[in-house]
């Protein structure tokens, strides 16, 4: 017998769950905050936007400004207007087809080329001079970099008193010796002349360049190759320039974009004529209707001034890609 209101048979009911007795579960994660930064972020963006800024005003605008006005025809009305006339390419075709363009580049060839050599040559004989100590070595070393230091006003007016044709220093010294003197500030020696000059004064950096890459070569080296049999002619080519390649290379490359913008000391001692014209003086001087070109050219200069731009970046290229070579 059973009891009243007691259930004999059916389905037993299912307990109610858990969770919706409980409520939402507390292990659940909340949802992350995107496109939060970070504060380090913020702080490295403080610190880097002057940088940028600087880069942008001083760098990328003038760049951006020189290679528009190449490419539109610029004039002394429409510089003022802004209004200039789109040209496209024609400006280029009219600067590479003058007669000026190619024995201006062959100009500029000679005297980047002809600098460089003699500016590394001679910076890396007096650096390994100096890299034997010796008494007075520091201050000799110091005295070379004057004309590094010094004004480059003072320096090209300097070799234009010595290189003039009547009352010149070097044609006195040539006089002593029995040689006729040269007129060197004229149209045929002009670049001779700033080739000189220009070597003169790219010495210091490759003397303090090089000094400190022979610095970094472990004098071990030398003493095995002293125990070797080997002399200071092959220590120099197995050791000394092998190793020192990484800084040749940033050395020329640094020496060789200076070289190419080189304005100021060709302008004051020979103002850019005859020889001495280079790519970079023919620019300065369309552009502000000095020298040989007495009319103002914007444009045609803006075009000189992207071809030595190129020019400059093409040998970064060539740098990047013989510094990974070295790498690998």
């Amino acid at each position: 017998m059973t009891s009243v209101g007691t259930p004999t048979s059916g389905p037993v009911p299912a307990a109610a769950p858990h969770a919706a007795a409980a409520g939402p579960s507390r292990l659940t994660t909340p949802p992350r905050r995107r496109g939060r930064v970070r504060p380090t972020t913020w702080a490295g963006l403080a610190f880097a936007a002057p940088l940028l800024a600087y880069l942008a005003v001083f760098y990328a605008y003038p760049l951006w400004t020189n290679v528009s006005m190449s490419l539109h025809r610029f004039t002394r009305a429409t510089f003022v207007t802004g209004k200039a006339p789109y040209a496209g390419l024609d400006i280029y075709r009219e600067v590479i087809s003058s007669p000026q363009f190619w024995p201006t580049v062959r100009q500029t060839a000679i005297f980047v080329v002809v600098s460089l050599v003699f500016q590394y040559a001679i910076g890396l004989a007096l650096a390994e001079f100096f890299r034997r100590a010796f008494p007075l070595s520091t201050v000799l070393r110091g005295l070379f970099l004057v004309p590094w230091l010094l004004p480059i006003i003072v320096s090209a007016t300097t070799w234009q008193w010595m290189m003039d044709a009547d009352s010149g220093i070097i044609n006195r010294f040539l006089g002593v010796v029995g040689i006729d003197p040269v007129w060197w500030l004229n149209a045929d020696h002009a670049l001779m002349s700033v080739t000189i000059a220009n070597i003169w004064l790219g010495i210091p950096f490759n003397l303090v360049v090089l000094y400190s890459g022979l610095q970094n070569i472990p004098g071990e080296l030398y003493e095995a190759a002293s125990l070797d049999g080997a002399g200071a002619w092959k220590q120099f080519w197995t050791i000394t320039f092998p190793l020192l390649r990484p800084v040749t290379a940033i050395t020329l490359l640094l020496g060789f974009v200076y070289t190419l913008k080189v304005v100021d000391i060709i302008w004051i001692m020979t103002f850019g004529t005859g020889t001495s014209q280079t790519l970079a003086t023919w620019a300065y001087a369309m552009a502000f209707g000095k020298g040989s070109s007495a009319v103002i050219k914007y444009s045609e200069a803006s075009v000189v001034g992207t071809i030595l731009l190129l020019v400059a970046l093409l040998m970064g290229f060539v740098y990047l890609f013989v510094q990974r070579r070295q790498e690998d």
